[in-house]
């Protein structure tokens, strides 16, 4: 095989018209002998092969015409719901599963973390397997020799090197696993979900490895539900669905479409229910309300676009005092701020009758990716709620654009997270003779 060395104007992966079928509802029980197969066919064709499993085998096409090229260096994440065939790409591109038509052509050796269980012999010690896998991509004993202690010493389980595989967590064995797949200096470095088995801080060692790993001029294909994570590490994206290749471009472009195709317009839809089903109010009607992001209603919100709350109502009589207001929710169910629509006002207004549209814009760049929930209430003021069930819109924020982290895939702590100006002054420290 042709390393990435010699091939330095050619694609490290080349994927050609790829596809992957599978069947399922295949045969749960054989027959017992061929008498019973020909009388049972004989007897009556199509139940009998419905019986068994045969004619009600369903084809399932996990990957279907997939074609894309990665060039040497980059850093490609592979986004998309479950099932859409991901995982199957990984497997086929680690040559753990054969396609079904079509091609994947690799031009270096490959150093793969799928699913936790693959890879490691459970019978042999966690040196045994290093010693195994570095075989397995080629690599001389003596330099898994030296490249030995830092694997060990990364992957934190010094203490039970010398323990059969088969006695380690899973949270041990991913460990490992991923120290000796970054470090043995693949070509190309597959990742698949699993990182998420490790703990935080696990989590944080390994971006920063992948990152190093890709700043050296190697390759990695990174699989993870993690948008922020994929944002801050790759640099391009390709997006899955139902087995076929939707998009593929710069990582923030397909992550945003990918997050937008996915708001959950279902729930949006379920508001207007709770909206017709409440109680009739002699001063107030409640018409409609949404979650707006680039003018379209969602759920699903990035942290980098402003989000609108846009409450449609009617004031059905002239009403002194009369207020709309938002709260917004964390999932605790703590109010986290609550903003009123006539709040600057130094006394209550009185509010004319006439239909109303009303608009309040959380800025971007200022909620945490977390799930929140707006409440919308109503009410006079000093006397009474006119919303005696007030309407929630759950919605969920993706980090996106510019983010208030540490390193990819942090989570930031709290529930806001502004990007406050800092300043900052720089003194090179003076040299001693």
């Amino acid at each position: 095989m042709p390393t990435s060395s010699d091939n330095l104007m050619k694609p490290i992966i080349r994927v050609q018209n790829l596809a992957k079928e599978y069947t399922i509802g295949a045969s749960k029980s054989a027959p017992a002998s061929l008498r019973e197969i020909f009388s049972g066919v004989v007897r009556s064709p199509f139940k009998y092969l419905r019986r068994n499993g045969r004619a009600a085998n369903e084809k399932f096409w996990a990957l279907k015409g997939i074609n894309f090229e990665i060039e040497p260096g980059d850093t490609l994440g592979i986004v998309g719901s479950n099932g859409a065939g991901k995982s199957t790409l990984l497997k086929v591109l680690s040559r753990i599963t054969e396609p079904t038509l079509g091609r994947a052509e690799l031009y270096g050796r490959l150093g793969s973390l799928l699913e936790v269980g693959t890879g490691f012999h459970p019978e042999l010690t966690g040196r045994e397997n290093i010693y195994l896998n570095g075989s397995i991509l080629g690599i001389g004993r003596k330099e898994i020799e030296r490249k030995f202690d830092q694997i060990v010493a990364f992957s934190e389980v010094e203490k039970f090197i010398d323990t059969q595989v088969k006695f380690y967590s899973s949270g041990m064995y991913v460990r490992l696993a991923f120290a000796v797949a970054a470090h043995l200096e693949p070509d190309i470095l597959v990742v698949d979900e699993v990182l998420a088995v490790g703990d935080v801080a696990f989590q944080r060692k390994c971006f920063g490895k992948m990152g190093d790993v890709s700043q050296r001029g190697r390759t990695v294909v990174f699989v993870s539900h993690n948008m922020q994570a994929i944002r801050s590490l790759c640099k391009k994206a390709i997006w899955l669905d139902e087995g076929q290749l939707r998009a593929m471009g710069d990582s923030d472009a397909i992550v945003e479409a990918y997050l937008q195709a996915n708001a959950s317009h279902e729930a949006v839809m379920a508001v207007d229910e709770v909206i017709a089903s409440l109680p009739p109010d002699p001063n107030f009607q409640l018409r409609h309300v949404s979650l707006v992001q680039d003018a379209l209603p969602t759920n699903l919100v990035l942290s980098s676009k402003p989000l609108d709350v846009v409450i449609h109502f009617s004031v059905l009589k002239k009403t002194p005092g009369l207020h709309v207001y938002v709260e917004l929710l964390d999932a605790e169910d703590t109010v986290i701020l609550q903003s009123i629509n006539n709040g600057d006002e130094p006394e209550p207004p009185v509010v004319e009758a006439g239909d109303y549209a009303c608009r309040v814009t959380f800025p971007a760049e200022f909620l945490a990716p977390r799930n929140y929930e707006v409440v919308v209430r109503a009410g006079i003021a000093n006397s009474r709620s006119c919303l005696p069930v007030p309407v929630r819109l759950p919605f969920d924020v993706q980090a996106s654009g510019r983010v208030n982290r540490a390193y990819p895939g942090y989570v930031t702590p709290g529930k806001l997270a502004p990007l406050l100006n800092w300043e900052t002054e720089f003194s090179p420290r003076k040299r001693t003779q």
